[in-house]
């Protein structure tokens, strides 16, 4: 089981509100989760972020890993350090083009 650090959507339409949750990788954005590690709010200025810090470095060290907008927000609450998780890379480069043939 793939598990991963995500953010999961509440309130209402045009207002957003975020938790910051646990989750397998093959659940829904708003599914089930394992446990939730805090909250986010964007609306208010600056963001306003609650994250147990403690949870989140045991989920860490237990291999779960955070997407790029996760990793963003706990880095910005500072519960996580932003070198230590990079962002996926591309493991294929891009097949390269096959040239045209010229009409003689």
């Amino acid at each position: 089981m793939a598990v991963k650090i995500r953010l999961t959507r509440l309130g209402d339409k045009k207002s957003p509100f975020y938790r910051i949750v646990v989750a397998d990788s093959k659940s829904p954005r708003d599914g089930k989760f394992i446990e939730v590690l805090g909250t986010f709010n964007p609306l208010t200025t600056p963001s306003e972020i609650k994250v147990d810090k403690a949870l989140v470095e045991k989920w860490l060290a237990n291999g779960a890993t955070p997407t790029d907008t996760a990793k963003a927000v706990l880095v910005q609450a500072g519960a996580m350090t932003a070198d230590k998780y990079k962002p996926k890379v591309n493991a294929k480069p891009a097949a390269p083009k096959a040239k045209k043939k010229e009409k003689k």
